[in-house]
């Protein structure tokens, strides 16, 4: 285990590269055990999910290279392996081999994955769906057991009863190669799950509608990978970095963005009076002026993201008056509250929402990140703050930051990552 320790106060500026999408990666990976020859991935970001799943793939003797921003997956000797404990519950995104293991063996033990605590996530809507193509489930005590008919998968209509992000993709996972079509209703309409159509469609699949409310798959016999598929970029990476400039920068340029999929984000930063230039692949932000109170409420894209609430925090606290957020996909995703009451921010949970007051002098202290967009909250409170901040578990942080001391120390923040014994 590491800590953060945080030298605060500093003002920033430069500029930062923002690397591939971590909630794109996390599907991805797993998605590449349905190819029959070789997968490169590029714009790979450098985060410990990344290895995490490498290390999953070993267990079923597929062979992983990661060099740069490239990951080569060899899965062309993949052995079909039960996964129910062990590294398979270190991170959320390992319940996506469900969909995979299913698409292509027809059979997978998966053990009910971890990851973050912001509340419950539960899998009943990939159940349903696994169910709906023909698979039988079977939960023994947490380790989730889903097997094909032995004429295999077919296709099906599928309503999401909520628009999840990983029932949408565990589902397409397993579709792809199910005999038939298709119809997947009310999906979610994030950038990563057109990024995974995108991935799969170049292996041979044939998914269409990606980025609306309704799927449709043409299951195809088995695919195979031909091309590189570029990674698009993290826009919760970028959000984070863009408040981060609004609350610090003497002017900071962030670079590699889609700027489309951060539209209710920089509506809200405008809302607030933050200046920004916003180019086609790029944003320059200007040192902040006095900003306003807003209300913040989470939804699904195209809404303001969930990921981004706690990022966006520390900025609110810059703000005059009193900022509401109100959460409306994780309620109970409020564990940076009494971390960054600890630093002196007046903040507090009001019946689900978090009310945040004018707070100019945060001091340093030692925090817990408990989760990896909390611990980001925090990395930005503590380079607000006068004094030393030290964040412990940090390893959350590192789960879903590429590179992120390196990106920090060269926007001119002071900041290290401490080996403990």
């Amino acid at each position: 285990m590491e800590k953060m320790l945080i030298h605060g106060g500093k003002r920033l500026a430069g500029e930062v590269v923002i690397g591939g999408a971590k909630n794109s990666t996390v599907a991805l990976i797993p998605a590449a055990i349905l190819s029959r020859t070789p997968v490169i991935l590029d714009g790979v970001p450098h985060i410990q999910d990344v290895y995490n799943l490498m290390s999953i793939l070993g267990e079923m003797n597929v062979k992983s290279d990661f060099t740069g921003n490239v990951l080569k997956i060899d899965p062309t000797a993949i052995v079909k392996t039960d996964l129910p404990d062990g590294k398979i519950k270190s991170l959320r995104a390992s319940y996506y081999f469900m969909g995979a293991m299913l698409g292509r063996f027809g059979h997978a033990v998966i053990g009910m994955p971890g990851g973050d605590d912001i509340g419950p996530r539960p899998i009943d809507q990939h159940v349903n769906g696994f169910e709906a193509l023909g698979a039988h489930v079977i939960d023994h005590n947490g380790i989730i057991q889903i097997d094909a008919p032995k004429e295999g998968l077919h296709g099906a209509r599928i309503f999401l009863d909520m628009a999840s992000v990983g029932a949408t993709i565990n589902i397409i996972l397993a579709a792809v190669t199910a005999k038939g079509k298709t119809v997947i209703e009310n999906v979610a309409k994030e950038p990563e799950i057109i990024d995974l159509a995108t991935y799969l469609n170049n292996m041979g699949a044939t998914i269409r509608g990606a980025g609306t409310e309704t799927i449709r798959i043409s299951g195809v016999p088995e695919l195979a990978a031909h091309n590189a598929h570029t990674i698009i970029p993290d826009r919760i990476e970028a959000g984070t970095y863009l408040s981060l400039a609004a609350a610090m920068g003497e002017g900071i340029m962030v670079r590699n963005v889609i700027t489309e999929h951060l539209d209710a984000f920089l509506a809200k930063l405008e809302e607030m009076g933050v200046t920004m230039e916003v180019g086609e692949d790029s944003i320059f932000v200007y040192p902040s002026g006095e900003l306003k109170k807003v209300l913040v409420k989470t939804n699904t894209y195209p809404g303001l993201a969930t990921d981004l609430q706690q990022p966006l925090t520390p900025l609110l606290l810059t703000a005059q008056g009193e900022s509401r957020v109100i959460d409306t996909i994780y309620p109970k995703r409020t564990g940076h509250v009494p971390e960054l009451a600890k630093m002196g921010a007046d903040i507090h949970v009001e019946n689900d929402q978090i009310v945040i007051r004018h707070s100019p002098n945060l001091h340093g202290a030692e925090v817990v990140a408990g989760e990896i967009r909390g611990g980001a909250c925090l990395m930005v409170a503590g380079l607000m703050a006068s004094g030393d901040t030290v964040i412990s578990k940090v390893d959350n942080i590192l789960r879903g930051y590429d590179r992120v001391v390196m990106k920090l120390k060269a926007l001119g923040a002071d900041v290290e990552l401490l080996d403990l014994p």
